[in-house]
């Protein structure tokens, strides 16, 4: 009965506590309350710190102590506002924000970016499907899954807002820096996708930002390296690209990050980057589009922005057009003085600054850290890996598998004939390999990369019968699954001399890709897999077993034959 009685009350505490989160008003709802540890902390501040409070600074942990220590001084000195944090792993993190937070007497928001979870950026945390392969998934309550699990992981790592979810609608195929991280062409689907996405993350209590405000898809210039110029009608934009933007905007975004584009339709200044532009920012985006929440600006360090705009003065237009939050400054030193003379010569009120600041300590005392700065240090690997978000992950995985031929073929693939299993673009036995010799108990497999020859596919041939089956995986073995494989002649022929027999061919590899693989379309069977990661290779090799039912369809187009919501 004791033990009958604690376990009621154990559910009831749960449910209690699961409701008590549920009911927290959002981020945008708490905008219109005016908590008294916001107005405390906003009253202490010199007008220097309300400016620093608009910066967050780069912060990586992989590099020595030096390079952590000169951090903290930048941080202790200026009081900058947050940190970004890229390139390290989770413990180290954790302990270096630590640091950060006990030198900061404002705490800092503590942010990255994380389109597919900690794993974008940390080399030991869970990475989930890119968005690509999740604009492929029918099923939407997994993406909203996959937001709590990725809030829950940030949060266990002391972390308040993600510098995601990417919402560009990735309408040109040659699109060098959204493309895979883009969940599709078709602006509806990306709506959709975005917001399952967005409201997993914010119901599981993290800030969000979503980007590249009005919509980074159509380009063909990489805004890291140079300013993209988007030429379309003022109408196209607010149609297309906006629309994403707009659905979001309407469902409570916390956060909306701009990007840095030349749009000459919305503001003809000559060389003008959008996170620059107070016709786009202010005007359009909090005016137009009525979004109350924070403006993030891309990394103003990119050449997008300073460019033309070098020197610190892109900092002070930004501030101008209407952002809140600077990341990434070239100098953040620099900077704040510039601002802090901009007030003083009236080109900015120390009102536009306000406005922000109180926006940035709002969103603080959202986050919780008014009550907790510090976090566990204990254990962090083993819980951003959990048993349950690598199960989820196999699920999104799963649910992202695409057949765009042969789906019959594939169900009448005979176990117990004699088969051959191919790997290309690798030099080892992959996984897919592996699943897959279990099952089709009577087979050979072969791994070929860019240094083999005629001879090593001509022991493929001599292997084969002729009602020898042929499974086929087409692996993308660079970080990031990139458009036009560098296969070598040999492999780009075995593809479409095989293409045109009894061949199964699973791409593991950017959809883009196909139009570069001659003679693929003519295939018996092809399944899209999307990217090399190992739970891909399962999923892959499940829908070959017929363990799973392949529902994914293809997110974009591809050349003439391969067509938006193609398979399922």
């Amino acid at each position: 009965m004791k033990s009958k009685y604690l376990s009621i009350v154990s559910f009831l505490l749960l449910a209690t506590s699961f409701s008590a989160e549920a009911q927290q008003k959002s981020y945008i709802e708490s905008l219109n309350d005016n908590p008294k540890w916001v107005d405390s902390v906003f009253n202490t501040l010199s007008k220097k710190q309300k400016i620093a409070q608009l910066f967050f600074v780069r912060a990586k942990t992989n590099q020595d102590k030096n390079y952590e220590d000169s951090l903290v001084k930048v941080i202790k000195k200026q009081k900058l506002g947050g940190v970004v944090f890229f390139q390290g792993g989770p413990g180290r993190q954790v302990a270096l924000t630590n640091r950060f937070q006990e030198i900061s007497k404002t705490p800092l928001i503590i942010s990255s970016d994380g389109e597919w979870g900690l794993g974008m950026r940390l080399d030991s945390a869970i990475s989930f499907p890119y968005q690509m392969a999740l604009g492929a998934i029918q099923n939407n309550q997994l993406i909203y899954k996959m937001g709590l699990a990725v809030a829950k992981d940030y949060k266990r790592m002391g972390m308040h807002l993600n510098l995601a979810p990417d919402v560009d609608i990735n309408n040109n195929a040659n699109n060098p820096v959204i493309n895979y991280r883009s969940f599709g062409e078709n602006k509806f689907n990306v709506a959709e996708k975005g917001t399952a996405y967005l409201k997993g993350m914010q119901d599981g209590g993290l800030l969000v930002s979503i980007k590249h405000f009005p919509g980074h898809g159509d380009t063909d210039v990489d805004s890291h390296y140079d300013l993209p110029k988007l030429p379309f009608s003022k109408s196209r934009l607010d149609s297309l690209e906006m629309y994403p933007f707009k659905e979001l905007i309407k469902k409570g975004a916390a956060g909306v990050m701009v990007a840095h584009m030349n749009i000459p339709q919305l503001d003809t200044t000559a060389n003008l980057p959008s996170t620059l532009s107070k016709i786009i920012v202010t005007d359009i985006l909090k005016r137009d589009l009525n979004f109350k929440g924070l403006i993030i600006s891309d990394a103003m360090d990119m050449k997008g922005v300073v460019k033309f705009f070098p020197e610190g003065t892109a900092d002070v237009m930004a501030l101008k057009a209407g952002n809140d939050i600077l990341e990434l400054s070239e100098d953040s030193k620099r900077a704040i003085k510039l601002v802090k003379k901009a007030i003083r010569k009236d080109e900015i009120s120390i009102e536009r600054i306000d406005e922000s600041v109180k926006k940035v300590l709002k969103a603080k005392y959202w986050a919780g850290l008014h009550k907790n700065k510090r976090t566990n240090e204990s254990n962090v690997y083993e819980e951003v890996n959990s048993a349950e978000s690598l199960t989820l992950r196999q699920e999104l995985a799963d649910a992202s598998m695409t057949i765009l031929r042969g789906k019959d073929y594939i169900k009448s693939l005979n176990p117990n004939e004699k088969t051959v299993i191919v790997s290309l673009g690798v030099a080892d036995t992959t996984l897919f390999q592996t699943e897959l010799r279990q099952y089709f108990r009577n087979s050979t497999i072969f791994s070929l990369d860019n240094k083999s020859t005629t001879a090593d596919f001509d022991k493929i041939l001599m292997e084969m019968g002729s009602k020898t089956q042929l499974i086929v995986g087409i692996h993308d073995n660079r970080s990031r699954p990139a458009n036009k494989l560098t296969f070598n002649a040999e492999i780009l022929n075995f593809i479409e001399q095989k293409s045109r027999k009894n061949t199964v061919f699973a791409l593991f590899a950017n959809p883009y890709n196909l139009v570069n693989l001659k003679g693929i379309e003519n295939s018996k069977a092809l399944l899209i897999a999307y990217q090399k990661e190992e739970f891909m290779q399962k999923a892959a090799a499940r829908a070959f077993k017929n363990e799973l039912e392949a529902t994914g369809k293809m997110p974009v187009s591809v050349g003439s034959i391969f067509k938006y919501g193609d398979g399922g």
